[in-house]
Order: structure tokens, then C-alpha cells, then sequence
């Protein structure tokens, strides 16, 4: 299993620290240190669409206008810190968030 996300990010920690409680062997990759590659990032726009920008961050409304109007992979590429978080990849299946729907889903089994 690998989460996506950022070292600082207290929701990234608090997944991975329940993954790991729930005995899922968890691999943490911070996308700021580590870019997801153009075929990573393909994957998850084609998974998650522009869900994957956070557009509730001061990082995205510090993206120039031309960046806000360019397609997600644009604006992921240009500043990782606006991608939603965590994104989790189990397998062939992914999840988007910490919310009560994905913990019942990753840690209740």
C-alpha cells in the first residue's frame, strides 16, 4: 500500500499511523520530495479527475491565473503541494482522503 502526500501533512500521519495500527504495510511517499512521474500522475487524474487539486489551499489561490485555468496535471506538476491528500493506493484500487468511508474501507478489514 502507498499513501501520496506531504511529510507536514497531519491528516498524511494520522492514515498512515492507522494503517499501520490496522497491520497494513504502508509506504508513505511526500510529493513534494518525490513528484509523482508524468504516468503516476496520469493515473491518478484518470482516477480522481480534478478532485485531485485542492482548491481550498492558500497554495492553489497562489497559482498565477494562467496555472488556475490549466488542467490539474499542470497545476500538480507546478506546485505538488495542491493535490488533495492523502491519496492512498491499495492494490489496484485508490482512495482520496481520510474521510469515515475510506477508513472503513482500508482499516476494518
Amino acid at each position: 500500500m502507498i499513501v501520496y502526500g506531504l511529510e507536514t501533512c497531519a491528516i498524511c500521519s494520522k492514515a498512515c499511523k492507522a494503517l499501520a495500527a490496522a497491520g497494513k504495510d504502508v509506504d508513505f511517499r511526500d510529493v513534494r520530495a518525490d513528484p509523482l512521474n508524468e504516468a503516476e500522475l496520469a493515473e491518478l487524474i484518470a482516477e480522481f479527475g480534478d478532485r485531485l487539486v485542492d482548491r481550498t489551499t492558500n497554495d492553489y489561490r497562489a497559482l498565477n491565473t494562467w496555472l488556475k485555468n490549466s488542467e490539474a496535471e499542470a497545476q500538480i506538476a507546478a506546485k505538488p503541494k495542491v493535490m488533495a491528500r492523502p491519496v492512498i493506493r491499495d492494490g489496484d484500487a485508490f482512495y482520496l482522503g481520510w474521510d469515515d468511508a475510506v477508513q472503513e474501507a482500508l482499516c476494518s478489514g
